[in-house]
């Protein structure tokens, strides 16, 4: 199972961007999400999807941010509007293949599978 994120960049503040995630191998997701590191500072979720469709977000990115995920193509994206340089982390996609309870899916402690991280340079 391989997991790998794509569209990372630098944009100045206000602008957008759209992450992807591509999974190949075989892997039932029950949850997948978006997590990001900004240097010197720990994981922190981001955004997740639950195979019931139900999402979570941190509430540093309501309203900015929109988790989806195209099941055809096996792919999760994130699209971040109204970017901040607070956002600017590398930005990592994972998969879960437990059921989480909603509160549980920002939890990097749940998530199996981690792909290798696309940075996120936002300047003001």
């Amino acid at each position: 199972v391989q997991l790998v994120e794509s569209g990372g960049g630098s944009v100045q503040a206000g602008g957008s961007l759209r992450l992807s995630c591509a999974v190949s191998g075989y892997i039932y997701s029950n949850c997948m999400g978006w997590f990001r590191q900004a240097p010197g500072k720990e994981h922190e979720g981001v955004a997740a999807i639950r195979s019931d469709g139900s999402t979570s977000y941190a509430d540093s990115v309501k309203g900015r941010f929109t988790i989806s995920k195209d099941n055809a193509k096996n792919t999760l994206y994130l699209q971040m509007n109204s970017l901040k340089p607070e956002d600017t982390a590398t930005y990592y996609c994972a998969a879960d293949v437990q059921w989480e309870e909603m509160t549980r899916m920002l939890e990097t402690a749940v998530y199996d599978y981690w792909g290798q991280g696309t940075q996120v340079t936002v300047s003001s």
